[in-house]
């Protein structure tokens, strides 16, 4: 097609030269001329019919031209940037290599320990992720190749570039365009073919090794399947009868397990840089944490000892501790890291617990771990062997043997002394020996295999424990130190209490450190893939209810639960954090405490968005919570109508807000401050130290009073008598100056002072002042009578004592009795020559055997 377009092109410019020939030589020779010229047209004519030419295509075929131009560079450009296969074609050649290397390793049947196979999976796990990462880019790159290879090839199909514009002057420029969009059409299409061929090679290539892949991570499931039978059954003989001949020297063991975890230590170091990188960030992060706190306490604290002793680790050994918290959590950061790697992470673990254990517990305690950690170096150097020799097996034999011998020994120790040790040692330590016993036995008699995986898991998992207690109790103590670090300070965490703060998330960290357990003693077990998987079915088998078509999934339902768990547990926190900053209500203004209020909204919101969200993450369909609110309906109509009510009344609380939190409000004879607004009830802090729960409803549809509904302010008013004939005027001034002059009083609005009443034996005088704070008004009331008291004192201004007088109305017998007993007196008092007095109270008659009133 090219070729024609060039023939066409040349006789085209040969017809305009011939034309223009033609017309030169009219002007000399009309007649002649005009013979040739019109022979010469009918030759054009023709020769143009056979290119289709037509003057009204010029517009279309000008765009065509622009349109290609514009296509062909954003071909090359796409060539030029898009297209990068380098990096596969460089690291191409090193997988056929490992994978051709595996090939060879998993055909030496005899040379294959299950921790070895295990090891090997590894690898070519890896190596499947890289190779789909491989293939879906040069999937990509395929795609656009190929789309750029359409758009090269519609170019040839274009019959509008087929067509030449009339004019010759237009003709001469639109040839030379496309000559020059041929040219740098067909440099396009040769490289686009060329990137397509080497595309193509390296599709072909990767597929190909996958398949090998493939094929051998079958070879490794079927031999580590025969293996897990092996292990079970008399995989060797017993102890007395070892086949010397049968196995591999320990030599030849040695060589081939130092060069296999030399190539997977340089394997691992090269594959999660982001993660080495975040575990040395977490350390150094941890570290700093302790070493300002500690640093701040000491800055602070007179005596920072008290503070130290109740967080021992973190406060004198911080090192020791950051070493356990990170060593702890960051193996289970990678997937599948090589058993090297577990056991260098393991070792730094235990190190930095043998320290801790010296420093803070008891000596016999420190020497017991100090001969265990020996045991635990040639155990760990045990199960790095890729092949089973006979000298391995009588070295993991003895190793069970003395390690049950020492276990022992130490557990009697510990029986004297129970409580000088950590909790539940006795039982750890002797289901410890029972462990060793039985790996001794099956070693005796030919498991061997299972032997070593039950001799060292045991062992490690013992350490993991160990240390799963100690990452639990450094990290409370270091919440702990960063509480008192911040006590003096006016963030929040000055307001936390500790006790309640280790009560809700000790358990939590327990939890998390068992689990985290579970996972590294699956992982020793050489279990932990079929444990998942397993698992993985259990919960995404979909079940159905009965003869329903109801179907569900426990992973869906442990997923509902979770998140609307999580929900709640962020409500809560939420509310504790509220609560906390309640505590220091008497340092907020009043805008701030009624800030304090939108707590509810946030648990409400809180609730919702995790309800949606565990709906959405569970796959529960949408449609049947509709039958369960038609439920709830029913339920509401039966029996349910005072929970509804006080839900919703907490929904007008939290919107309308009569009350809010700090409130000092009175409902049904019960007065105090307002605490929390919760969804369904309320609580409030009474002033004799009771905390009353009241339903939201109590507060929409009672009386309450609300003392702090627009300000924090109270009236006081004291009534003050003084005896007739003081100085009204005098009294006013006094009572004015103790008035005027206190800062807890308010100067706007200004004390009133008015004479009140007269009463029988005062002249009352009525105050009127306002507290600032109504938490402090008991106190100024105590504090403005005190002072009146002791002002009209030392200005002699009586306070009288209520006057009475008495009318005794006496009988006849009372009055006759009465002057027997007064001449008796009488007489008895001129023998002994002492006064008569007339007014003792023995002389007065009972009262209750005559009438007493008072004068009116």
């Amino acid at each position: 097609m090219t070729k024609v377009f060039k023939i066409s092109t040349v006789l085209l410019l040969l017809v305009t030269l011939f034309v223009a020939d033609i017309s030169a030589q009219s002007k000399r020779k009309p007649q002649s001329v005009r013979d040739s010229l019109r022979r010469a047209i009918l030759k054009r004519d023709s020769l143009m019919r056979t290119f289709k030419k037509s003057d009204t295509s010029i517009n279309n075929l000008l765009q065509k031209v622009e349109y290609y131009t514009s296509s062909f560079n954003q071909i090359k450009t796409s060539l030029s940037r898009n297209i990068d296969t380098l990096e596969i074609s460089q690291k191409l050649p090193s997988f056929e290599k490992r994978i051709s290397l595996i090939k060879g390793l998993i055909d030496d049947d005899q040379s294959s320990t299950l921790r070895y196979l295990y090891a090997i999976r590894d690898i070519l796990t890896r190596s499947d992720d890289q190779l789909d990462i491989w293939q879906d880019k040069l999937a990509d790159i395929n795609t656009k190749l190929v789309q750029n290879q359409n758009e090269l090839a519609s170019m040839n199909k274009d019959s509008v570039l087929k067509v030449v514009p009339a004019d010759s002057s237009l003709l001469t420029t639109y040839l030379i365009q496309k000559i020059a969009m041929e040219s740098k059409h067909n440099r396009l299409d040769s490289s686009n073919k060329k990137l397509l061929l080497k595309v193509g090679l390296l599709q072909n290539r990767i597929s190909s090794v996958y398949i090998s892949l493939l094929d051998l991570k079958d070879q490794i499931d079927i031999k580590i399947r025969e293996f897990s039978i092996q292990a079970l059954s008399d995989e060797d003989n017993s102890i007395w009868e070892m086949d010397r001949n049968s196995e591999s020297t320990f030599k030849t063991a040695l060589s081939k397990t130092v060069s296999m975890n030399i190539k997977l230590f340089m394997f691992f170091i090269i594959r999660d840089p982001l993660i080495h990188l975040s575990g040395l960030l977490i350390l150094v992060l941890f570290s700093a944490w302790i070493l300002t706190n500690r640093r701040k306490i000491l800055n602070i604290k007179d005596s920072p000892q008290g503070i130290f002793s109740q967080a021992k680790y973190v406060a004198f050994y911080p090192y020791a501790s950051a070493l356990v918290v990170v060593f702890a959590i960051l193996p289970n950061l990678y997937d599948h890291p090589p058993v090297v790697i577990l056991e260098m992470f393991f070792l730094i673990m235990i190190s930095a617990i043998l320290y801790l254990v010296k420093k803070t517990c008891p000596q016999q305690l420190f020497k017991y771990l100090s001969a265990i950690l020996v045991l635990v170096f040639v155990y760990s150097f045990s199960n790095l062997f890729v092949e089973v020799s006979n000298t391995d097996r009588v070295i993991v034999l003895i190793l069970s043997l003395i390690t049950a011998i020492v276990s022992y020994r130490f557990l009697k120790q510990v029986r004297t002394a129970p409580d000088d040790y950590l909790p539940y040692t006795q039982i750890i330590l002797k289901l410890f020996i029972g462990l060793q016993v039985i790996a001794f036995l099956l070693n005796v008699f030919g498991r061997v295999t299972l032997s070593k995986i039950i001799g060292v898991t045991s062992i490690y998992n013992l350490w993991l424990a160990l240390g799963m207690y100690y990452l639990v109790h450094i990290l409370m103590q270091s919440l702990f130190m960063q509480l008192e670090a911040n006590k003096n300070s006016t963030g929040l965490s000055s307001f936390i209490d500790f006790k309640m703060l280790q009560n809700k998330f000790k358990s939590i960290l327990t939890i998390l450190a068992s689990v985290l357990w579970l996972i590294m003693l699956f992982q020793n077990l050489s279990v932990e893939d079929a444990v998942f998987t397993w698992l993985q079915k259990f919960l995404t088998d979909s079940r159905s209810l009965g003869g329903t078509n109801t179907s569900f999934t426990f992973q869906s339902i442990i997923i509902f639960i979770a998140v609307i768990w999580l929900s709640s547990v962020a409500a809560r926190i939420i509310s504790y954090l509220y609560e906390v900053a309640g505590k220091n209500a008497n340092d907020m203004d009043v805008l701030k405490k009624k800030n304090r209020t939108s707590t509810l909204l946030i648990k409400i919101g809180v609730f919702a968005i995790g309800f949606l969200l565990a709906v959405a993450a569970s796959g529960f369909p949408l449609d049947k919570i509709t039958i369960i609110i038609s439920a709830f309906g029913i339920g509401i109509g039966f029996g349910l109508q005072n929970i509804v009510n006080n839900l919703v009344s907490g929904l007008i609380l939290a919107f309308e807000k009569p009350i809010q939190i700090g409130d000092i409000i009175e409902v049904d004879s019960r007065s105090g401050t307002i605490m929390e607004i919760g969804i369904r009830s309320s609580k409030i802090a009474t002033s004799d130290g009771a905390e009353v729960i009241i339903p939201n409803g109590d507060l929409i549809s009672h009386h309450v009073i609300n003392w702090t509904l627009s300000n924090n302010n109270r009236r006081i008013e004291l009534i003050i008598g003084v005896a007739y004939g003081s100085d009204i005027e005098k009294v006013k001034g006094i009572l004015t100056s103790l008035l005027t002059n206190r800062e807890e009083i308010m100067d706007n609005p200004a004390p009133l002072i008015f004479v009140h009443n007269l009463n029988e034996s005062s002249v009352d005088f009525r105050l009127l002042f306002w507290a600032a704070d109504i938490g402090t008004w008991l106190s100024l009331k105590s504090n403005v009578l005190t002072d009146i008291y002791a002002t009209f004192d030392k200005e002699g201004i009586e306070i009288p004592y209520p006057q009475r007088d008495l009318h005794l109305r006496l009988t006849s017998e009372q009055t006759e009795l009465f002057k027997k007993k007064k001449k008796k007196k009488t007489a008895e008092s001129t023998e002994t020559d002492t006064p008569v007095t007339d007014t003792n109270d023995t002389d007065l008659p009972d009262a209750g055997t005559g009438p007493i009133a008072p004068d009116q």
